[in-house]
Parts: structure tokens; sequence; C-alpha cells
């Protein structure tokens, strides 16, 4: 179906919009001194933080404009610190402890892939060997890979989202130039998105002395991965088929097995004591001993879309990060359009700078491709064949998917847009 007429209206001032955005330069930051390493969260938060995106951020405690109309927040919220953000225009709806630098665990991952997904095509094929799975540190979550076995870029991308799979972070890490140099270039591209509190030692968020990062951070990075398809199709797939051991059958012929994963996101797949979240369509969850249980979300109701990030829920109550995440995502939904924001999330340092040139590489795609129609469709029909099928079932969940607008054109909003969840479909 068409995009709705809202959008399209939106969309038809582009090229007006186009030369005025250029004039638009990032926001000065401030952020607070790096924190010395550290391997056990702080009670409480720094007096002292990061003013990025605004002087309320900055401030410890809840943010919030609770003016007239403006529904109260959640009661019984437990997290160290929280965000609410719109994905497209950049408000800031409500924070708590914005800045706070902590363990982020697994919600690393979105940096490393944020970081690493443009490098290689998803056919690209890697032969696994004993140096890809040195070093992984004790009690992390695996997808199960196995040395001497060939799996595909696609594949091991799979398993960094669905089951949050440090086997295959290291893996792709090797591929990428070894786990220093994927670290280097994770935290300069923190930098580049102006996630300035943020530090990586490790690329999958094990728990490392001086790793940290921030509800505010998770969330800017979350939003920077979104504009890419690729990541958009994999935080959303709910489950698909994995690349298992190779083994003879009774006929003596080798046979390569599978198995199925399920993505660790409750939100996404449920569980016993919750339900998936209207609407949500990603993006990635963790939990170390250090870092508790954190996770940002990205939910798409009514043509609002929003960004949750949660970290380390002090109530030890089962699946608690989501249920918090879940209750902020109501509100946020209730509050948009009503709240005054009390901050933003800043724009890379580069967009200021950036074009929109037709025929460039929009798509964000690994591997590339310019057609934004052609990364659209692949959007929201992702195949069977790629393992992807749960793809249609997240993001059709109210029947939204996330794609690209026509090749060249870029959405002005206020700031740094996400693209549209513009397409409707039933439920798969």
């Amino acid at each position: 179906m068409s995009a709705p007429k809202k959008t399209t209206g939106r969309v038809l001032l582009v090229t007006s919009a186009v030369v005025s955005s250029l004039a638009l330069t990032a926001p000065v930051s401030y952020a607070a001194p790096k924190p010395p390493p550290s391997t056990s969260p702080s009670a409480t938060p720094p007096a002292n933080m990061s003013t990025v995106g605004g002087e309320r951020l900055g401030q410890p405690g809840t943010q919030a404009n609770l003016a007239g109309g403006v529904p109260v927040l959640p009661k019984d919220l437990t997290a160290r610190s929280w965000v609410i953000a719109d994905a497209e225009s950049g408000d800031v709806l409500a924070a708590h402890n914005a800045h706070w630098r902590l363990a982020p665990a697994s919600t690393m991952k979105m940096l490393f892939a944020d970081t690493v997904l443009p490098k290689f095509p998803k056919s690209t094929e890697h032969k696994v060997v004993p140096s890809d799975l040195a070093d992984i540190g004790s009690g992390s979550s695996m997808v199960g890979i196995k040395e001497g076995e060939t799996y595909s870029v696609h594949d091991l991308w799979l398993g960094v989202f669905l089951r949050s799979g440090n086997d295959a972070v290291h893996v792709l890490s090797k591929m990428n130039g070894g786990i220093d140099n994927t670290v280097k270039e994770m935290n300069e591209h923190a930098e580049e998105l102006q996630a300035l509190d943020t530090h990586a030692v490790s690329p999958d968020g094990y728990d490392a002395p001086g790793q940290v990062s921030s509800a505010y951070d998770l969330t800017l990075i979350a939003r920077s991965g979104l504009q890419k398809k690729d990541f958009r199709e994999y935080c959303s797939t709910v489950s698909a088929k994995f690349p298992g051991e190779t083994k003879k059958n009774k006929k003596g012929k080798s046979v390569r097995e599978t198995f199925e994963i399920q993505n660790t996101n409750r939100l996404l797949s449920g569980d016993s004591d919750i339900s998936v979240y209207q609407g949500i369509a990603g993006v990635k969850n963790g939990n170390t001993t250090n870092a508790g249980s954190t996770f940002t979300g990205v939910a798409e109701r009514d043509g609002k879309v929003l960004l949750v990030t949660v970290m380390n829920p002090e109530k030890s109550e089962h699946n608690e990060v989501y249920k918090e995440t879940a209750r902020l995502f109501d509100w946020g939904f209730q509050a948009a359009g009503k709240v005054q924001p009390v901050g933003e999330l800043v724009p890379p340092k580069s967009a200021a700078q950036a074009t929109a040139q037709p025929g460039a590489n929009d798509s964000g795609e690994a591997g590339g491709s310019g057609d934004a129609e052609k990364s659209s469709k692949s959007a929201v029909g992702a195949s069977a064949a790629d393992g992807s099928s749960g793809v249609g079932v997240a993001l059709g969940i109210t029947g939204g998917a996330l794609v690209l607008l026509a090749a060249g054109a870029f959405l002005i909003n206020r700031r740094w847009p996400l693209p549209d969840l513009v397409r409707r479909r039933g439920r798969s």
C-alpha cells in the first residue's frame, strides 16, 4: 500500500527543506570526565553528569514536564536509569539519570553492529578456526558456532541479534581485523555519534573494568543503527534457522543440520509472564552480573515511533526490565504531542555536513545498495530462505514495517530522522 497522506505530504517538502537543513549544526556537547575503571555499579548517580542533549539531562533524578493534560509517569519504576525519546524528531520526552554511566551488558552489541554491519556483504562466508573463538568470557551467551564449520555473515548476524551470541560477535570481530581493532572502531564510532558516555572494552558487552554506557547513549546508538535496513531486519526477527554441525547420514552423505533460534527480546517474542508488546520492532537486550538487566526497544503506534532504554531495574521480578519498558512505552504514546521535551537526541557530528545525493548508498544494507525501493521491499518481505522469516511477524504486529524513503530523498524533521514506519500489512 502507499504511505499515509501525512507522510506523503512531508516527503513533498523535502526538496525545499534539504537546502535549509544543511545549515544546521550539531549542538555543542559537554561531557563529564571519563570515569575511572570500576567493577561494581555505584549506588547513586554522580552529581556531575554529561549535558549532551540538554542541561536537564545532566541532572540526577527524574526529568519530566508534567503540565496539565500530561499523564503521570508510571509508578513503581525501579531502574537506575531510563530514557523515553521520539525516534524521529529526537525529542527526549522524559528521562531518569539519563547520563549515568553504567555497565551496558549486551546492549553494547548495538554499537558493535552499527559499526561492523556495513563491512561485509550478507553472502560472505567464513570458516571458523579455533582462534576465532578464543578469549570468550566464561558464562557468555552463545549461539552455538562450531570450529571447522562455515557460516555466512547473515548467519552470524542472526546469532548476534537473536541469541546475543558472543561467539558470533568474536567471529565477526576477527573478520574485522581482530578484537582490539573492532573495539577501537566502536569507540571512534561512539564519539562520532556523540555517545560520549560510552567506552567499549569488549565488542560483546561482557563485563569488563571501564566498560560503560548510559541510557542516553544507548538510545542514540539504537537510533543510528535503525537507519540501516539490515539492522532493522535483524533486530526485529523473532526466530530463524541457524546452521548446526555437518554430520554423515545413514547413507554416509555429509549433511548440515539446522536448529531454530528465538529472539531473547521478550517484548518481541513474549514469555510466560509477558505478552508481545504491540508495535514492537526491536532492538536489543542484555544481562550480566555487573550490569543487571538492560534493554533498548523501539515501537510504533499510530504513526509515532518511540525509543525507550531501561538500565538495571532494582526490582528482581522475572522480566522486570521488559515490564518497566512496556510501562514507559505506554506513557510515551499517551504523552506524545502533549508533553514538552526535556532534551534531545543529538545528531552525529557529521550530520550537519551530510548531503542527500541521488544514487548514494542510503540503504545501510551490509554490502550496500543504492536502490532504496529495492531495500524497502527487502525489509518488508525478507524471505524464509534467508532464515529471517520472523521479521514479517515482528513488524506485522501492528502492520508496521521500517522502510526507507525514495533514493536521494531525506525526510527533514527537526534533527536526524529515523526512516518512517510507512508500510501497512496484516499479521504474517
